[in-house]
């Protein structure tokens, strides 16, 4: 039996446009695809060929709680990278601070926050 992966996540935003755009700079990603979506609302697909992130608004959406506190809440999203190093740069010259810096079996990792509170976990095996 094949093993599953991961297609995609879809989370919300207040601008999937901008969300996405930042995402393609920081990791070299592509918008896979952009439209209309459920409850009248709009999601910017956005990753590799393999798989993405679906990123969701309709309207103004709520204020972010603390996601670890709430069931089914959103923890962060982890991406691999193969050059932390530059990936950190990338992210700070973007104007995000990076924090919890770890380097542990199986890798090294650091984290940031974009505007709408969601926490993004960069990791490298290398």
């Amino acid at each position: 039996m094949p093993q599953a992966t991961l297609e995609h996540i879809n989370f919300t935003t207040t601008d999937p446009k901008a969300t996405a755009n930042r995402l393609c700079s920081l990791f070299d990603w592509k918008i896979r695809w952009e439209g209309g979506a459920i409850h009248e609302g709009f999601t910017v697909h956005v990753g590799s060929k393999d798989s993405y992130l679906a990123i969701y608004s309709k309207g103004n959406p709520g204020e972010a709680g603390n996601s670890y506190d709430t069931k089914a809440g959103l923890n962060h999203i982890g991406i691999v990278v193969e050059d932390l190093d530059l990936i950190e740069k990338r992210v700070k010259d973007a104007g995000f601070e990076t924090h919890s810096h770890a380097n542990y079996e199986p890798g090294k990792r650091f984290y940031f926050h974009d505007p709408d509170g969601i926490e993004f976990e960069i990791i490298s095996y290398e």
